[in-house]
């Protein structure tokens, strides 16, 4: 069994058969978290996960993207090249009442993007306040002993900074048994990792790792139980099938790839990524 721990089937790419494929996933044996990045599609994805009996959860939250509005350039090559984000502001009460059903399992996707700022707006008073919304989810996760699934791009300095000081001041509410925060599609390297492991966090990757070798040693290095697998779903799509539509079911390549590259079985890998994800998420 396999759980893609950061899907986003909730999201405008799947409006005609999400359902189809979440069914798929379920009868290819791979379960998911589909993950909100702002109140409608976080609300959307709880919508899904309530549908199903198990297999299917929630993530609800507001990505730091999603705080201004404009275009947003995801990076692929294909009718998902990017979108046009409206500004929402944060409100707490709304993304709680979510959290608190029973298949809302973590916050996410939350944290800092600055790869997106725009440089002719005030570039500082933006990353203010993808700060200051970042650190309130931080705290609503924890209010609510849920774990966190943290975006950053072009931010690991700022971000480990916030995450260090909060578990600091917030060192009552850190769970000493589990992690508490996983950095999802990780793009930063070995000793980076390690910074965040020794905070009581993890790291996922994606099929990004299928066509770049840029973390081949990390991989091989790292502690099995350090790492979870996601697919992004609809975006890094892995490969054989770059190019195409993202989807749950294919993060068994993510998988794969990381047997390769560690020299074992796929099923160990199944088997690791899949203890440790129902750990985190407590499902």
């Amino acid at each position: 069994m396999f759980i893609d721990t950061h899907a986003h089937v909730n999201f405008a790419a799947f409006k005609n058969d999400a359902d189809e494929v979440i069914r798929r996933s379920l009868a290819g044996d791979t379960w998911m978290i589909l993950v909100g990045s702002e109140l409608k599609t976080s609300g959307r994805a709880l919508d899904y996960a309530n549908k199903y009996e198990k297999g299917v959860y929630a993530a609800v939250g507001l990505h730091p993207v999603h705080l201004e509005n404009g275009p947003v350039d995801t990076g692929e090559e294909s009718y998902m090249s990017g979108f046009i984000a409206r500004a929402e502001e944060f409100d707490y009460d709304s993304y709680e009442k979510l959290a608190k059903f029973e298949k809302a399992v973590a916050i996410g996707e939350v944290g800092l993007d600055y790869y997106h700022l725009d440089p002719a707006k005030d570039v500082s008073l933006i990353k203010k306040k993808q700060q200051e919304v970042f650190a309130q989810q931080l705290l609503l996760a924890r209010s609510l002993d849920l774990p966190v699934i943290i975006h950053c791009r072009q931010a690991h300095d700022d971000l480990f900074a916030i995450l260090h000081d909060f578990k600091q001041e917030y060192s009552r509410l850190i769970p000493a048994d589990r992690p508490w925060g996983v950095i999802h599609c990780f793009s930063g390297d070995e000793d980076l990792a390690w910074k965040y492991f020794k905070l009581g966090l993890l790291i996922s990757f994606t099929g990004l790792i299928t066509f770049s070798k840029q973390w081949d040693d990390l991989i091989r290095k790292i502690p099995l139980d350090k790492l979870m697998i996601e697919t992004d779903t609809p975006y890094m799509t892995p490969e054989p099938y770059r190019g195409r539509r993202n989807e749950p079911v294919l993060v068994q390549y993510v998988a794969s790839r990381i047997a390769d590259i560690r020299g074992i079985r796929i099923e160990k890998v199944a088997e690791a990524t899949t203890a440790t994800a129902r750990n985190f998420f407590r499902i």
